[in-house]
Formats: C-alpha cells, sequence, structure tokens
C-alpha cells in the first residue's frame, strides 16, 4: 500500500516538475489592446452600413408615396397634401413609439395641382452625432438626401 502511494507521489513530482509553455501577462495585454482596436474599428463601420440600410427604407417609402401621388393625380388632378389621402399607403409606427419599427416620418410638405414634395424625416439618430437623416422626393422621382446622417 506504501509503495503505492510512494509511485502516486512521483508521478505529481514529474506533473509539476515540468515547465508548461504559457503566455506572459505582457503578451496577453499586447493581444487584447490589438483586438480592442479591431473591434473599434469593425464598428465604426458597421455603424456606417446601418445608417446606409435605414436610408434605403426612406427611399423605399418615398418611392411608394411618389406612385400613390401618380395615382391620385389622375383621379383628383392635384397632388394629395397629407399622406392620409393616399389610401394605398400606409406609414409603420414609428420606432420611437412603443411597438415601433419605422424609422422615418413621411409627410407631404407642398403639394399643389402640378407638383408635390415629399419628406422622410428620421425620428432615431443612426450615428448618434444630434443630426437626423432627411430625405425628399418630388413628382419627377427625383430623390435627394436633404441632410445626410
Amino acid at each position: 500500500m506504501k509503495e503505492k502511494q510512494i509511485f502516486k507521489l512521483k508521478i505529481k513530482k514529474k506533473l509539476f516538475a515540468k515547465k508548461v509553455k504559457a503566455l506572459t501577462l505582457t503578451e496577453l495585454l499586447v493581444v487584447m489592446v490589438i483586438i480592442g482596436i479591431l473591434t473599434l474599428l469593425a464598428v465604426n463601420n458597421f455603424t456606417d452600413l446601418i445608417g446606409d440600410s435605414r436610408a434605403q427604407e426612406a427611399k423605399i417609402n418615398l418611392g411608394k408615396v411618389a406612385t400613390f401621388q401618380q395615382i391620385y393625380h389622375y383621379e383628383h388632378a392635384k397632388y394629395a397634401d397629407d399622406v392620409s389621402k393616399l389610401t394605398s399607403f400606409t406609414q409603420d409606427k414609428l420606432a420611437n413609439e412603443e411597438g415601433g419599427i419605422a424609422h422615418y416620418r413621411i409627410t407631404i410638405k407642398e403639394a399643389s395641382n402640378t407638383s408635390f414634395i415629399a419628406e422622410a424625416e428620421a425620428v432615431t439618430d443612426f450615428d448618434q452625432d444630434g443630426v437626423f437623416n432627411k430625405w425628399t422626393i418630388d413628382q419627377a422621382k427625383s430623390l435627394i438626401e436633404v441632410v445626410p446622417d
């Protein structure tokens, strides 16, 4: 029995006597700093992508408004002065409201017998710089980014 215990102790001593290759604390810190820098670069690129994808929402909705305005014009010989008059267009609940998903508020800024200007104004600040993105479209379907974000 005693021989068995002595054998186990010898094995443990051999295990602890071996040097294990590992990184030093300095090496670990350098690796962490590099990972942090790469993460910051990636976050900035993703922020731009988020803003671009949100802008697609504005472009698509304004395109719909322009199409529905043309239909309204054919029926009434004038353009609608309010989006609620465009029966086929519905504004989704805004993201700053409970349960909302839309990031742009769509409004008609100007309307007459011959022209209109519709606007999509962001209700959320995508890159947290205090500037809210704004797009407009007219009867010729000219899409313009009025306030870039």
